[in-house]
């Protein structure tokens, strides 16, 4: 789903806080990777029941949910914790996702409800954080347009300064108490720094912390609840110590990567098997019958921990072609460079049909194929690629094998 995509998803509605007099619409606890992680709660609960209702409760007691929110974000098991904690922390970015219309909203009794308005969407939000943060980006800034007060950010971004920042403070809190319940300043400041910091991020500004104007430019990093990304740990490897070594002291974190590697692998199984009919993406007529099974990476998780949750990075395969081809003799750790060559042509073929073909869910990127291949293959020469050609990504595969 490309940008406009979702710009046309947005301007079906109208986000006008004026009329509506929603102060939910955004909250302490909308983060890009915490809405990325329920997005993906929402549709493991849900499956392929479209019309399946649920309320915020029933996403933070489901196993997957207690499974990946408790190891990944340090959250004590919602089983044993406290409701009102968890009734912000899934509550509110549900909120934003059923304020957007991504989700239906309906209230009974003071409950609200919920069922998946746009799956499209909510699938494209799940897949990676940073289409998360792209969806918040462009729906924090048609709410404020819509609301009329897009115009104090911009004067800001414009020129900032002292001035220009306390100008689109106070402008935004007067405007929240003015249209919302919300009646204090502290509230509104709050929220004040969800909704300016990923506008500063998309257009590389100053942004605010800890209530006052940052002294750097806002980074994605510091839109994190878990601000701490664990490719970036892994990055910051001294040179003097072994992966296995370095990777002993990471261990928290490790539970992020796991849960996004196997998000990624349950993305690209669901994807081959109502696509592509379970498939292998390798055509090889032996196996024209076999079920692709097997979800393997091209460049391994041992050596390139750094892409082990690209989509990208990972082709549907059968058994056979998984255990003997990909890995000689079923061993794991050992790559065959002849078979990682086909997987690697296979998969930018999957890769240019599924950002082609208008009937298909879109669910790949081209600059993170080029980053897998870049970083796979050790080289930067696919960096300078044009946009879409794949002729010359195939040519210059080519000259690594």
């Amino acid at each position: 789903m490309s940008e406009e995509l979702i710009k046309d998803f947005l301007n079906q509605y109208d986000y006008d806080i004026r009329k509506s007099h929603d102060a939910r619409w955004i909250d302490q606890k909308c983060t890009m990777d915490v809405i990325s992680l329920i997005a993906d709660c929402i549709l493991e609960h849900t499956k392929s029941d479209y019309k399946k209702e649920f309320a915020v409760g029933d996403i933070w007691h489901s196993p997957y949910t207690i499974d990946n929110v408790q190891e990944i974000f340090r959250k004590p098991n919602p089983e044993h914790a406290a409701q009102n904690e968890y009734d912000k922390w899934f509550g509110q970015p549900i909120k934003l996702l059923g304020y957007s219309k991504i989700l239906n909203c309906e209230t009974r009794s003071g409950r609200n409800y919920y069922t998946v308005g746009n799956r499209e969407v909510l699938e494209y939000i799940s897949i990676r954080e940073r289409n998360a943060f792209l969806f918040l980006c462009l729906y924090i800034e048609k709410v404020l347009r819509d609301s009329d007060i897009y115009y104090l950010f911009e004067a800001f971004f414009d020129a900032p300064g002292k001035n220009t920042f306390l100008s689109m403070k106070k402008g935004f809190s007067d405007f929240t108490i003015k249209y919302t319940p919300i009646n204090g300043e502290v509230e509104c400041n709050r929220i004040f720094i969800k909704v300016l910091n990923p506008l500063a991020c998309k257009y590389r500004k100053f942004g605010t912390v800890k209530g006052s104007m940052s002294k750097d430019i806002i980074t994605q990093d510091m839109l994190m609840y878990n601000q701490k990304n664990w490719r970036d740990l892994y990055s910051e490897k001294p040179k003097e110590k072994t992966r296995e070594e370095y990777e002993a002291t990471l261990k928290p974190d490790n539970k992020m990567a796991d849960y996004k590697i196997q998000k990624a692998k349950k993305i690209v199984r669901q994807y081959n098997d109502v696509y592509r009919d379970g498939k292998s993406e390798v055509y090889e007529e032996r196996h024209m019958l076999d079920l692709a099974s097997q979800i393997h990476h091209i460049f391994p998780v041992s050596e390139h921990p750094e892409i082990a949750d690209y989509l990208e990075n990972l082709i549907a395969l059968t058994p056979t072609q998984h255990f003997v081809y990909a890995h000689p003799e079923n061993n794991t750790k050992y790559i065959n460079k002849e078979y990682q060559y086909q997987c690697l042509i296979a998969k930018a073929g999957t890769i240019k049909e599924n950002l082609t073909d208008e009937k298909l869910n879109p669910i790949y990127n081209f600059e993170d194929f080029m980053n897998v291949l870049n970083t796979g293959l050790n080289t930067d020469k696919f960096k300078d690629i044009t946009f879409m050609d794949f002729n010359t990504v195939l040519q210059t595969i080519e000259c690594f094998y």
